[in-house]
């Protein structure tokens, strides 16, 4: 039975739901966190402080019976940061869990595997094809995590994740809020989507099974393309707003336009080069089957309601 967890990232989106879960559910929850982290320690952890670095790591990890490795890089305009804390740094993780004889959970991404439209969902066993330095860096993390001799793992692929907490999705119902919704990218593209308790039920089972040495999707089965999802979140804030679709030229310009400006205030802005990349792909869109049959876990909020929940705690917020 899993009684000490370490949660790496804790203090992320899935972090902060996970570690609520789990301190609820009576586990021992080390919450291991950069040092000088700009985000609050989620409540109820032992919070230790410490690098994505394998002797570090090993200290931290110490007595814990399984480690669910979190942390990572979404977003940067250093390259080279996707792989040195992606790639290298889950390595590091892998490899301390290994030393202490944790099991690892690693949450991966769907970035990892690439592209694909809801007539040819992605599979587990497909060859995969990442679209960006963020998804290339995901892969090179589960490669190295499979290649750790002695290590137990199980890899999990989260689709795209939303919530309260979640500010990838803030701009979106902030849009819908001042009534104009742009549809940017592909009018056919569509996508996995799957609620934050939902993520979190997959990785606590995922804990409580034996490890599987392989790697699940996790996501709802019922893809929404991008304008039904802006319909979706209109329909949340109990209004309605203009559908603009953006022609892909503008679009191209604007992703231009963000990437020379990323490079020159030092972040990314919301739409550059990969993120136009993406938009421009067939949809993001993957098969679930793995993780019922594997995992017992069929995603239970459908869209609306998840979608209504995270309105609610946005305005709860202020964030609306």
């Amino acid at each position: 039975m899993i009684r000490r967890v370490a949660v790496t990232g804790a203090t992320g989106f899935i972090g902060r739901h996970l570690t609520a879960h789990l301190v609820e559910q009576g586990v021992d929850v080390r919450a291991i966190v950069r040092a000088r982290s700009a985000h609050a320690a989620p409540p109820g952890g032992t919070i230790v402080q410490a690098p994505l670095a394998t002797s570090a790591l090993t200290e931290a990890f110490a007595g814990v019976d399984a480690v669910v490795h979190l942390a990572g890089v979404v977003s940067t305009v250093r390259e080279r940061e996707y792989v040195e804390v992606n790639a290298v740094g889950t390595e590091a993780v892998g490899a301390a869990a290994r030393a202490v004889g944790a099991r690892l959970i690693y949450v991966s991404s769907l970035a990892a595997a690439g592209s694909a439209s809801p007539a040819a969902p992605r599979r587990e066993d497909d060859l995969s094809a990442p679209l960006t330095p963020y998804g290339r860096s995901k892969l090179e993390g589960e490669q190295r995590i499979s290649a750790i001799e002695g290590l137990q793992w199980t890899i999990l692929r989260p689709s795209v994740v939303y919530g309260p907490g979640d500010r990838a999705m803030l701009p979106l119902f902030r849009f819908a809020r001042l009534g104009v919704m742009p549809l940017v990218g592909r009018r056919d593209a569509a996508y996995t989507f799957i609620y934050i308790h939902d993520v979190v039920r997959a990785i606590d089972a995922a804990l409580d099974a034996p490890a599987l040495q392989d790697t699940v999707f996790v996501g709802h089965p019922l893809p929404v393309t991008a304008r039904d999802l802006l319909t979706r979140i209109q329909a949340a804030l109990g209004g309605s707003a203009l559908t603009i679709p953006i022609p892909s030229v503008i679009t191209s310009l604007a992703a231009i336009a963000g990437e020379a400006a990323g490079q020159v205030v030092g972040r990314p802005m919301l739409l550059n080069r990969w993120r136009h990349a993406e938009l421009s792909a067939e949809g993001f869109v993957c098969c679930v089957d793995r993780l019922r049959d594997r995992l017992g876990i069929v995603a239970q909020v459908e869209l609306q309601q998840g979608l209504d929940e995270t309105a609610r705690w946005y305005r709860a917020q202020g964030w609306l």
